[in-house]
């Protein structure tokens, strides 16, 4: 399935955890979070069309670090590390929030926040903990229900009125997501570049694809 955004380029630029580690072109910047093994590797590597360009680690909690990625010399998908993984070091669990907000409250570039929600899961206090920090900063905020794929299809509507209605808000709003068959990246996308106010047909976004 051809991406609805076609990428020239996308690579790793830097992987930060204080604000002078931040790359400092004024470029707009998305950033993804959720909690470890909820696939946020793998739905970055899927928006993209790349296999390994976002490293996805058997081991939960492996990512420790702000990872910029710059995508068409354009804009920047940015990695949070995973929370509310118990087998992560309580040091390195508590710095996490500081690290993260930090970066979520100065971060003069950033359009926007994908959160994800394993769909398979109501989403977890540390899930509603974040939601709940970034409606009260007014982040515009995606919800994205992963792992679609492994819902039954009579149970997917269920489970997504279910974390709805955890989140406060209409089903509607949610987003669907499974790498196995794409579903849902389109309309990820969608937002995407609403949030950074670019095109899917202009110079920005838009590039031949891989040979």
């Amino acid at each position: 399935m051809a991406s609805p955004v076609i990428i020239r380029t996308a690579e790793f630029v830097t992987a930060a955890v204080k604000p002078e580690q931040y790359p400092t072109d004024p470029l707009p910047e998305v950033a993804f979070a959720g909690r470890s093994n909820v696939g946020k590797s793998t739905l970055i590597n899927c928006l993209l069309q790349r296999k390994k360009l976002v490293r996805i680690s058997r081991t939960p909690g492996r990512t420790q670090t702000i990872n910029f990625f710059l995508i068409n010399s354009a804009f920047y998908f940015v990695d949070l590390p995973g929370y509310g993984y118990a087998r992560v070091p309580e040091a390195i669990r508590a710095s996490w929030r500081p690290m993260v907000e930090t970066y979520l409250g100065s971060r003069k570039h950033l359009s926007g926040i994908v959160q994800l929600f394993d769909l398979r899961h109501p989403p977890t206090v540390d899930d509603l903990k974040l939601w709940g920090w970034l409606q009260s900063v007014r982040i515009p905020t995606l919800p994205v229900l992963t792992k679609a794929d492994k819902v039954r299809p009579a149970q997917r509507l269920s489970h997504t009125h279910r974390a709805a209605d955890m989140l406060g808000i209409p089903s509607a709003q949610c987003v669907g997501f499974s790498a196995l068959t794409g579903k849902g990246r389109d309309m990820v996308w969608e937002t995407l570049l609403k949030w950074m106010g670019l095109s899917a047909a202009g110079k920005a976004p838009t590039a031949e694809p891989d040979s």
